[in-house]
């Protein structure tokens, strides 16, 4: 495996869980159900604060130079998102509200660097499903402003995937790292998929329908 295979390794192998979470389903299961613009975005701004903290953490602690430059970037490119999508809402959003979910408990437990950047792929493939989601609640509310900020935030987030499979191709020594990575990678997709799923049967709703 190498970079340019490993992510299309990873959608192939989790195809139906990504397909699912870009169902229409996962704004539901992202706003316990509360579908008005306010809750979108304040769903939307946990999300980005949560994933800036989890890359901080991961600068502050990264063993490898290259891999300590591109977490910083990160979180500061995760916080430019969390400051744009408050300057929208209405300002009830507070980031003592963003508690890490599963997915990022999973990825605050990555120490090596290869693990960190196969997380990095599969949560920027997960996330931009859910975004993709963002972008249509917007456009089906005739508000294009907004759903194009979140065109620009998820074109961000599909810039992630490129960037942990670089950083995969610097530190990968071999097969049994690149295994390691899609193992990785796979649990960070199947992670989010198994909370969406949950959320969404802890509503009396079937998570398996593609929308």
């Amino acid at each position: 495996m190498d970079a340019a295979s490993f992510p299309d390794a990873i959608r192939d192998a989790k195809a139906t869980e990504l397909d699912r979470l870009g169902s229409q389903q996962a704004l539901v299961a992202l706003t316990d159900a509360d579908l008005d613009a306010g809750t979108v975005l304040r769903a939307a701004a946990r999300s980005e604060y949560t994933a800036r903290e989890t890359f901080a953490e991961w600068a502050d602690t990264a063993a490898d130079a290259d891999a300590r430059e591109t977490f910083d970037a990160l979180a500061d490119e995760e916080g430019d998102h969390y400051d744009r999508i408050v300057a929208e809402s209405d300002g009830e959003f507070a980031p003592a509200d963003a508690d890490a979910d599963r997915m990022h408990d999973y990825l605050r437990s990555l120490d090596a660097t290869v693990e960190r950047a196969a997380g990095l792929v599969g949560r920027s493939l997960a996330t931009d499903r859910t975004q993709l989601q963002v972008v249509n609640f917007f456009v089906n509310e005739a508000d294009e402003r907004r759903a194009d900020l979140f065109r620009e935030l998820r074109a961000d987030t599909q810039e992630g995937v490129s960037t942990g499979a670089d950083l995969l191709a610097a530190h990968c020594d071999g097969e049994d790292d690149w295994e390691r990575a899609r193992e990785t990678a796979e649990e960070v997709v199947q992670t989010a998929y198994d909370v969406y799923a949950e959320t969404l049967e802890g509503m009396g709703l079937d998570p398996k329908p593609i929308c």
